[in-house]
């Protein structure tokens, strides 16, 4: 993780700590600044949108319990 320090205008900073004190639970000035700098960055193409990882399953092996048992399963020692 990198770690900066910035100088922010009289604009930007009082319109930040307007923002902050709107919000029914004020986040943290780092928060606020990670939030924007992601937004601005992709919406110019340099930061992919996240998109959490989907899995779905395919057909229906029947047991139900592939999930604690799978490695036995994938080396066949469970039948």
């Amino acid at each position: 993780m990198k770690r900066a320090t910035m100088t922010l205008p009289n604009d930007l900073s009082n319109a930040v700590d307007e923002y902050m004190r709107a919000q029914e639970a004020p986040p943290a000035l780092t928060a606020v600044m990670q939030a924007a700098l992601r937004e601005f960055l992709r919406e110019r193409g340099f930061l992919r949108e996240y998109r959490p990882l989907k899995i779905t399953p395919k057909g229906d092996s029947e047991r139900s319990d592939v999930s604690v048992n799978h490695d036995l399963y994938l080396t066949g020692l469970k039948k």
